[in-house]
């Protein structure tokens, strides 16, 4: 079987048993990009709560929320945690936002330009551009995140050294560039990743990932 073959199949093997997962859960281009800071080592829930005390607060539009001063801002998206941090990257993209003109500007911006740009942004990384990028914008990017390398990474099909770029590069080169693909796939690895291939080990009887042709899981593996 070759790679695109077995990425394709761990995609209809995955869609079979989930289904649509109907990702992100944002209502607007914006909330994407905010979610997709506050969701830096926390769960969707907490996120969830942040956005929330903003929507509250009258604040969430990017005008007046660059206007929040940065204690207060801390404190309204305390429940996402790093709350201190996560307020000055939300400033620091705020601020890029005003500066390279809005989401018009930003989609008239080449998809490498537009990356290259996200991440000169202070905090925002590799995941977050990318996820800004796909959800946001609709960009055939792959978001490779924890779930995606903690599967591929005990069936084997990526080995132990393998970064973010090399995992990425395995769907793009896989899959053709399609972002509602995109979209749900990197959904479906969230949701086997919560409730079949757990961080504290795998429940491989239920996974449909427990028959893949030559890749056995390898139970031991983070």
């Amino acid at each position: 079987m070759s790679t695109a073959d077995l990425i394709t199949d761990i995609y209809e093997r995955l869609f079979r048993a989930f289904g649509p997962q109907g990702w992100w859960p944002g209502e607007t281009p914006f909330e994407v990009c905010i979610g997709a800071i506050l969701t830096q080592n926390t769960a969707w829930s907490n996120v969830e709560k942040a956005i929330s005390n903003l929507k509250a607060a009258g604040v969430f539009d990017p005008e007046a929320l660059l206007e929040v001063d940065h204690s207060t801002l801390a404190a309204m998206i305390r429940p996402a945690g790093y709350f201190n941090q996560k307020a000055r990257k939300i400033k620091d993209f705020l601020s890029w936002f005003k500066e390279v003109g809005g989401f018009e500007a930003m989609k008239g911006m080449g998809t490498s330009a537009l990356r290259e740009s996200l991440l000169s942004i202070r905090g925002i990384g590799p995941e977050t551009a990318d996820s800004i990028l796909l959800y946001a914008l609709g960009r055939p990017v792959f978001v490779v995140d924890a779930y995606t390398i903690r599967v591929l990474s005990r069936h084997e099909i990526i080995g132990p050294d393998a970064n973010y770029y090399d995992v990425q590069s395995l769907f793009h080169e896989s899959l053709p560039p399609d972002p509602q693909m995109f979209n749900e796939f990197h959904a479906l690895f969230v949701r086997l990743g919560k409730t079949r291939c757990m961080k504290r080990g795998p429940a491989c009887p239920d996974c449909p990932l427990e028959t893949l042709p030559g890749y056995p899981p390898i139970v031991d593996r983070p």
